[in-house]
């Protein structure tokens, strides 16, 4: 059975869990990172030298890097489900889980780090600024791209969908500044309606 290390509230843990849910697959989640320890032990670091969340295990088959996962277990799945046929269609889907991990996330983590897991006293209004800045701006990238289609790879949910699902519900839960931003919002309201990503990713922040 497919082993997954992590935490249940990690943004990169939960990628893996929602993927899972809609492929239907089977797995073991075993608690690990922050609070539960763990991924600093040699044996975990046999499995993910980096000691970060989150790690799978397929058999004999290790792997690390959330994203990198996903595609995984969609290409696993085989073509048409999550993982797009289509070349061109493929490799938007690649483009966006990319830019989720390079732009989107590191834009929006310090305002997520800031206002979740700082005291109140210990927060940097600078920080939030810049933070909130940045992550508006690609939130108006991602609104741009989704004016002309439904998902994010075109008319069909994929794994493109996954990377930046988690990261737009973060946007929306954190006490910001919401300008309108109707195709995001309308996408939003898109993934809100997946039973996996409803029992995966709305769940408190943390």
């Amino acid at each position: 059975m497919l082993k997954i290390w992590g935490r249940a509230n990690s943004i990169n843990v939960q990628k893996v869990l929602w993927c899972c849910g809609e492929l239907g697959l089977e797995f073991e989640r075993i608690d690990a990172g922050n609070d539960f320890g763990v991924t600093g032990t040699a044996a975990y670091l046999a499995l993910n030298p980096n000691g970060l969340v989150p790690t799978i295990e397929d058999g004999d088959y290790q792997l690390w890097e959330s994203n990198v996962i996903v595609r995984y277990l969609a290409h696993r799945a085989g073509k048409g489900l999550l993982f797009p046929a289509d070349t061109k269609t493929r490799f938007d889907a690649e483009r966006w889980m990319d830019w989720q991990a390079t732009v989107f996330w590191p834009a929006l983590r310090p305002l997520f780090i800031q206002l979740i897991r700082t005291r109140p006293s210990r927060r940097d209004p600078a920080v939030i600024s810049r933070s909130e800045e940045l992550s508006l701006a690609a939130v108006r990238i991602l609104d741009a791209w989704l004016a002309g289609r439904r998902f994010l790879a075109g008319d069909a949910f994929s794994m493109a969908d996954i990377p930046a699902g988690v990261a737009v519900h973060r946007w929306y839960e954190l006490d910001t500044v919401h300008p309108e931003v109707r195709h995001v919002r309308g996408w939003y309201d898109l993934m809100k309606e997946r039973h996996p990503f409803r029992d995966v990713v709305m769940t408190p922040l943390s």
